[in-house]
């Protein structure tokens, strides 16, 4: 007598895997670090320094990042740190909605690239106020053009990043 078995495989979307594990990153180094500067134990600390080499890297102003452990400061400033934050936001909400929603800009194609990229304007451009002295640097201020560069460069690359690869079931049948 024959009989079916139903398996299920996980296909592992690798793209989606590495860039959450980069994401998860972003969110938690900044912050720890100080903490682990602050530990006085050597190989945290060589952790923290490795995370503030990144945040020298990636930050314009990483020596304005809020003192969490004095002396010790956030590894990125606020408008960085708002980036993610919008990043974080628009995964979560990508993991809600599956890629479904009129919100997610890739699906427009070159359209929703050019309001993307006119969008994502909001950090280069208040970081540009500041340099030519229209305000100086402000946590209040820089966060939230932050936060609205970070929301939509995820509105635009979550679904890229992200497409669904489920679970998938496959039918087999063997002897008894």
């Amino acid at each position: 007598m024959a009989r079916v078995a139903f398996t299920r495989e996980l296909q592992i979307n690798w793209v989606s895997f590495i860039a959450d594990f980069m994401l998860v990153g972003m969110v938690f180094g900044p912050p720890v670090a100080p903490f682990l500067a602050a530990s006085g134990v050597s190989l945290l600390g060589g952790i923290a320094d490795i995370i503030y080499f990144m945040g020298d890297r990636v930050c314009p102003q990483p020596e304005m990042g809020l003192h969490l452990a004095p002396p010790f400061i956030m590894a990125v400033c606020m408008r960085c740190y708002g980036t993610v934050t919008g990043l974080l936001v628009t995964r979560l909400l990508y993991g809600v909605s599956g890629g479904k929603g009129f919100y997610w800009l890739s699906q427009y194609g070159w359209n929703g690239a050019a309001l993307a990229s006119v969008l994502m304007m909001a950090y280069p451009l208040e970081l540009a106020a500041q340099v030519f002295g229209l305000w100086d640097f402000n946590n209040y201020v820089v966060t939230p053009f932050g936060l609205i560069t970070g929301l939509v460069w995820g509105l635009f690359t979550m679904p890229i990043l992200h497409r669904w690869q489920g679970i998938t079931s496959r039918a087999s049948s063997y002897k008894n």
